[in-house]
């Protein structure tokens, strides 16, 4: 028996538990299914418990399964960020960052920060994805991270935390509607009405949905739109209503044909947190760009007075 586990073991293991079929993760590793097979047993041989439950049709992890997964994933993780840093010596800044971002801070100031940083380091690229904000932490802790934008009251304990500014929910609602005498109104007092949302694909709408099932109600979709332009145009011209960040109602708002009420609710106040694992062990690209969006809201109120000069 084999006296320690090679990254080949740690990278087959990967495959399987992403595939749940060792078939596809030999394929996947570019060995035989037999091979793949005996380098499972060796690996459960040598740290003394089951990894794997075999099924008819697949496989599952165990217990012990999910704790190899997270710290293979971070091990290889770390190669990869040994291979870049070492490079960048060589060739300057390079890499590749994984952003995980709620919707409100990808509908915000976020792509404006992440295209000025990738003109700045055009040799860096970012992989960015769209989640809920309890789901981007559980990426960053699985190590299938960087770097996270969340909103919101999550359970930050044992990441880095950083403010990123806020951007609040609210209600939009057509210049019309009863609503518009109201200053404040809470989330509840609109489940009787008709809602334009983004897709349910959307981290948004999904965490809206959630909100009103928590009140025993299910939200009723008047359409569902592919961007926050596209959902004001409709509640301009009497569709519904849509809860929507701020920061998009004021970038869409010049017309002037919807209106914005404040929504009561707590959850409805986003601040924005950047949030990291272990930061010591980020690659230079991730820690530039960390330094970078950590610095960008004090930076980008002072482009802002200047436009305005």
């Amino acid at each position: 028996m084999r006296s320690r586990i090679d990254l080949a073991d740690l990278q087959l293991f990967v495959h399987i538990a992403e595939a749940l079929s060792l078939t596809r993760a030999a394929e996947q590793s570019g060995m035989s299914l037999a091979s793949a097979s005996n380098r499972v047993r060796q690996l459960e041989e040598q740290l003394g418990t089951k990894l794997l439950y075999r099924r008819t049709h697949g496989v599952a992890l165990t217990a012990a399964g999910d704790a190899l997964l997270l710290h293979a994933r971070r091990v290889l993780r770390q190669l990869d960020h040994l291979h870049m840093d070492l490079r960048d010596f060589a060739v300057g800044l390079r890499g590749h960052v994984r952003l995980f971002a709620n919707t409100t801070s990808i509908s915000g100031d976020l792509p404006e920060a992440l295209g000025l940083f990738l003109t700045q380091n055009p040799t860096v690229t970012i992989d960015l994805k769209e989640h809920l904000s309890a789901d981007v932490v559980l990426a960053l802790k699985q190590a299938r991270a960087d770097l996270g934008i969340v909103a919101g009251e999550i359970d930050t304990e044992g990441l880095a935390v950083h403010e990123f500014g806020h951007d609040d929910l609210v209600l939009a609602v057509p210049k019309t509607h009863r609503l518009t005498a109201r200053r404040q109104v809470h989330f509840a007092d609109t489940l009787e009405e008709y809602h334009v949302t983004l897709s349910q694909s959307s981290a948004l709408a999904g965490f809206i949905s959630a909100q009103a099932q928590q009140l025993g109600a299910d939200l009723q979709f008047r359409l569902q739109m592919a961007s926050f332009d596209s959902i004001l145009r409709m509640i301009e011209a009497g569709v519904g209503v849509g809860v929507v960040p701020r920061s998009a109602a004021a970038r869409y708002g010049r017309r002037g044909l919807f209106a914005v009420v404040d929504l009561q609710d707590h959850w409805a106040i986003r601040e924005l947190k950047i949030v990291a694992k272990e930061v010591s062990s980020l690659p230079r690209s991730a820690r530039s760009l960390l330094d970078f969006l950590v610095q960008w809201p004090q930076a980008h109120r002072r482009r802002a007075r200047y436009r305005r000069l």
